[in-house]
C-alpha cells in the first residue's frame, strides 16, 4: 500500500496506531480479542515508518491510545503530524501527550459539537501548541450526501481561524465518488483524506469508503484541477486578464463620433465609445477628463482619441486651499 501511494504521487500517508488495546477499550468489548490480532508491535511500526520515509512520504500518525502517542513522540523527527481521532477529541490524557509533539497536531472533528472542538483547541493552545489542523468528515459506512454539509467547513474555519481538511467517506462504488472527494477543494480546502486499499470492494473493516490506485489517481488529478481553478485569491489582474481586458480590441475605446477640427473642444456631442482594431492607451473611465480639452490636430471620425491628439493640462495645485485643521 505504501508503494502504491508513493507511485500515485500523494503527499502523505496516515497510519492508525494502537499499541495497548487495554488502554483503548473495555476488556469485555466484543472487538477486544479480534483487535489484538490486528495491532502491530513497535518494531513493526519502525519498519513501516522507515519504508514510508524512504518513499519520501510525509507521515501522519493517528493514535488511539496514550502509549502510541508516547511511542511517536520518541520518533518526532520522522513524523509530520499526529492526529487525535474524534472518538478521543476531549480525552485529556491524549491531548496532554499531544502537546509534547513538535510537529502538527490534527484533530478529527467529525460528529463533534462546537464546544467539544473548542475544548480540544483551547487545551492545546493553552499548553502552547498552536500548529493545529482540523479534519472534517466522518464515516457512516458509507457517508450519505445529505450528511456531508461542506458549507459547515466554512463556518468552522472562520470560527476557529485554523486550517481545515476534508476526510471523505463516500462509498467507493458511488459513481460520484471522485467528484464529491474534491468538492471541498473547489471551496479552497487543500487537504483531502481518503481510505486506501489494495482490493477495492473486498469486505474488510472500513472497506465501504476505501478506494484503490486507479480511483486515487483520478481523484488526485481532479484535486489539482480544482485547486488551480480556485486560485490564490490575488485581486490583481493576471497577464491573461490584462490581455483580455485591453482597451480597443476588447473594451470599447473612446473615439471621435464625427470629424473634429483642430482647436475644437471635445464634448459629449463629438465623442463616442466603440470597439476598435487598434489598442488605446486611454481608459473608459477617463472620458470626463477629456471633455473640454482642445484638439491640437484634426481628428477624423472613428479615430481613437489619445492624449497625443489633444491639449491636456492638469490644474495647478493651489496650496492655499489646504489647511492643517
Amino acid at each position: 500500500m505504501i508503494d502504491e501511494i508513493a507511485d500515485v504521487g500523494l503527499s502523505a500517508v496516515k497510519f492508525h496506531l494502537l499499541l495497548n488495546p487495554n488502554s483503548y477499550m473495555q476488556k469485555n468489548h466484543p472487538l477486544m480479542n479480534e483487535i489484538k490480532k490486528w495491532i502491530f508491535k513497535q518494531e513493526q511500526w519502525n519498519e513501516i515508518i522507515d519504508h514510508a520515509r524512504e518513499k519520501q512520504l510525509e507521515i501522519i500518525a493517528l493514535c488511539d491510545d496514550v502509549e502510541s502517542l508516547e511511542f511517536i513522540n520518541t520518533k518526532n523527527e520522522d513524523i509530520f503530524g499526529v492526529e487525535i481521532h474524534a472518538s478521543g477529541l476531549n480525552d485529556l490524557f491524549l491531548l496532554k501527550e499531544a502537546t509534547k509533539f513538535k510537529g502538527v497536531v490534527i484533530l478529527g472533528i467529525g460528529g463533534s459539537s462546537i464546544d467539544e472542538i473548542h475544548y480540544a483547541v483551547n487545551f492545546l493552545k493553552n499548553n502552547k501548541k498552536t500548529d493545529i489542523i482540523l479534519m472534517y468528515g466522518f464515516q457512516s459506512y458509507p457517508t450519505k450526501y445529505v450528511d456531508i454539509n461542506l458549507s459547515k467547513m466554512l463556518k468552522i474555519r472562520d470560527l476557529f481561524n485554523l486550517p481545515i481538511g476534508y476526510a471523505d467517506h463516500t462509498a467507493f462504488d458511488d459513481q460520484n465518488n471522485e467528484i464529491i472527494s474534491i468538492m471541498a477543494a473547489t471551496m479552497g480546502f487543500n487537504i483531502l483524506e481518503k481510505h486506501y486499499t489494495l482490493h477495492p470492494g473486498k469486505k474488510r473493516i472500513d472497506y465501504h469508503a476505501a478506494v484503490g490506485k486507479k480511483q486515487m489517481e483520478k481523484i488526485k488529478e481532479l484535486m489539482k484541477v480544482a485547486l488551480t481553478v480556485y486560485g490564490d485569491g490575488d485581486i490583481t489582474m493576471s497577464e491573461s486578464e490584462r490581455a483580455y481586458g485591453n482597451i480597443g480590441p476588447m473594451k470599447k475605446a473612446i473615439i471621435a463620433k464625427r470629424d473634429i477640427r483642430r482647436g475644437e473642444r471635445l464634448s459629449l456631442d463629438n465623442l463616442w465609445f466603440k470597439r476598435t482594431y487598434e489598442e488605446s492607451t486611454v481608459k473608459q473611465n477617463q472620458f470626463l477628463q477629456l471633455v473640454g480639452c482642445k484638439a491640437k490636430k484634426d481628428i477624423k471620425k472613428d479615430d481613437i482619441i489619445d492624449f497625443g491628439k489633444i491639449e491636456y493640462r492638469f490644474n495647478d495645485l493651489n496650496l492655499e486651499s489646504f489647511t492643517n485643521i
